[in-house]
């Protein structure tokens, strides 16, 4: 079994869900006298337990809106923690942390990331009132690595921390590690120690990972939310190359439902990800990320048998729809994927004489009109639609820019 973190790993579906369900029962037993939040949900849906995928099909999606207003009502936790705030190991806004070893599930991602025993970990995700720092380092530690607790120091001083301490991995945001690689080559600093990295936070484009795999560390990348820790992460196949989508963590059950409904899609069509987490300080009853994904049809050829997801593909809220179609940012993201040569995307829907207009804006050297004719038929066989294309120059569309935008209003 190569990096398989155990035996959990590779154990029958059904079992697995037969697991969660008889773990979810008896937490939520424990969790609903000390939770008043969990038992007016449960008062909502008239249910007294939870055992079947069945069951908790009955209980509404809560989304973000919802958990606010929770928080507003029973503040800081909207009533949904099941220990006491001062019996966590850590408390944030909105955010709290058990004692339990590993307690956001990280360890089994890292390791399919190839972080093993006696690594050092340069961790640059910050420590500061937010949780993914210690998301990675408590995973990273329960691993048995050593952890160089960057967070959001000054890239110098991370420089020097590489060049004394040797770090074998990175963990933090793709962009900065680019940003450190960059900096390391100016200073003329050997970065050669850095094998591997485990990355979340920001998208990360086709092309800036095939950049970084060209300087000798191979990437790994995670699906990752304050609330619920590393939901799914990416794998390798036997042969090493990397696997197709991520899968899903253990201790989670996952649904893909329609944007701002409770009932889920087809297998394989895109829609809105909900997560159901088994954890007895703070049980979660389908929690809306915001975000778009899909399942990914069958096994994993990694030996992997929890289902698959086709990772980050958006927010729900930038979907939107132009001449009778939704455009999503799965669109985008499958559109880079196509075009490697391309580094930023974006489609603006637009309004001229009463009909709307699709623009595919496009980062990167202005092309000939093949390349733009592939551009444009790409537009077409994905999202469905015909468009322009505007190349713009760098700087115009960053990591904080829509991958949708809608400029009718």
């Amino acid at each position: 079994m190569p990096n398989f973190f155990d035996r959990n790993d590779s154990r029958p579906a059904k079992s697995r869900e037969t697991s969660l369900f008889r773990d979810l029962k008896a937490i939520i037993a424990i969790a609903k006298p000390r939770a008043a939040g969990l038992r007016r949900i449960l008062r909502q849906c008239d249910l007294q337990n939870i055992a079947t995928p069945e069951d908790l099909s009955r209980v509404p999606v809560a989304r973000r809106r919802d958990i606010e207003a929770m928080r507003a009502e029973d503040p800081p936790f909207g009533g949904l923690l099941a220990t006491r705030p001062g019996a966590m190991r850590r408390v944030m806004c909105g955010i709290a942390q058990g004692q339990a070893r590993d307690w956001w599930s990280s360890a089994r991602a890292l390791a399919a990331a190839g972080f093993e025993k006696g690594d050092i970990v340069l961790n640059c995700f910050s420590y500061h009132l937010s949780a993914d720092g210690h998301i990675v380092e408590d995973g990273a530690m329960a691993l048995g690595c050593a952890v160089i607790p960057a967070g959001n120091a000054r890239v110098e001083r991370k420089l020097e921390a590489i060049h004394a301490l040797k770090p074998d991995a990175y963990c933090g945001e793709p962009e900065h590690l680019k940003q450190l690689l960059d900096a390391a080559q100016a200073a003329n600093c050997d970065t050669s120690s850095l094998r591997k990295a485990f990355v979340f936070g920001k998208r990360l484009r086709p092309q800036l990972r095939a950049e970084i795999e060209a300087r000798g560390i191979r990437v790994r990348q995670a699906y990752v939310t304050s609330e619920l820790g590393v939901i799914a992460y990416e794998t390798d196949l036997p042969d090493g190359r990397r696997g197709e989508g991520m899968i899903v963590n253990e201790g989670l059950h996952l649904e893909i439902v329609r944007p701002g409904a409770n009932d889920a899609v087809p297998v394989g069509e895109i829609g809105e990800v909900v997560v159901t987490r088994a954890n007895a300080d703070a049980p979660v009853l389908r929690m809306s990320t915001g975000d778009l994904s899909r399942i990914i049809p069958g096994p994993s050829p990694c030996g992997r048998t929890a289902t698959r997801i086709a990772g980050w593909l958006g927010r729900v809220d930038e979907t939107t729809r132009a001449l009778g179609r939704d455009l999503s940012p799965a669109h985008v993201i499958e559109l880079e994927a196509r075009h490697a040569c391309v580094s930023r995307m974006q489609i603006a829907i637009g309004r001229d004489n009463g009909r709307d207009t699709v623009t595919l804006r496009a980062e990167g050297p202005r092309g000939d009109a093949q390349w733009l004719a592939n551009l444009k038929s790409g537009l077409l066989a994905v999202a469905g639609v015909e468009g322009d294309i505007e190349i713009v120059p760098p700087g115009v569309l960053t990591e904080k820019s829509r991958l949708i935008v809608d400029e009718r209003r």
